[in-house]
């Protein structure tokens, strides 16, 4: 009984949804088996299977966990600086110099089963 309350707490500690023009967004705290919170992005999109003739959604999901927020927050903030101004911010200049990441990297496809996100290896 006691493990059953823990799975559940694990899957539905805090949720929030986003609606935005064709796209909705899910942002859901969660928990590892340790107690940890982590957040997971989930962007769904609406989409038409034309030869089943139906429709079906599209989702991306981004696991993130606590001891990398402030780094995804500071990205996060540059690049919508940068879209907002055109301009770099002179924080984002000096972040991050060994990390860069060419074009082909960032275009890399993976196939991944979206059933197996999030299943916790043991």
């Amino acid at each position: 009984m006691e493990d059953k309350e823990k799975q559940e707490r694990r899957e539905d500690i805090f949720s929030k949804t986003v609606r935005a023009g064709k796209r909705t967004y899910f942002f859901d705290v969660k928990a590892t088996k340790s107690d940890q919170y982590y957040l997971t992005i989930t962007e769904s999109k609406r989409r038409f299977n034309s030869e089943q003739g139906k429709f079906y959604y599209e989702k991306h999901k981004i696991f993130l966990y606590q001891e990398d927020f402030d780094k995804f927050r500071n990205g996060l903030e540059n690049a919508i600086k940068f879209i907002e101004t055109g301009e770099i911010p002179p924080e984002a200049e000096d972040e991050n110099v060994d990390e860069v990441v060419s074009a082909d990297e960032k275009t890399e496809k993976v196939e991944v089963s979206f059933e197996d996100l999030g299943k916790e290896e043991g």
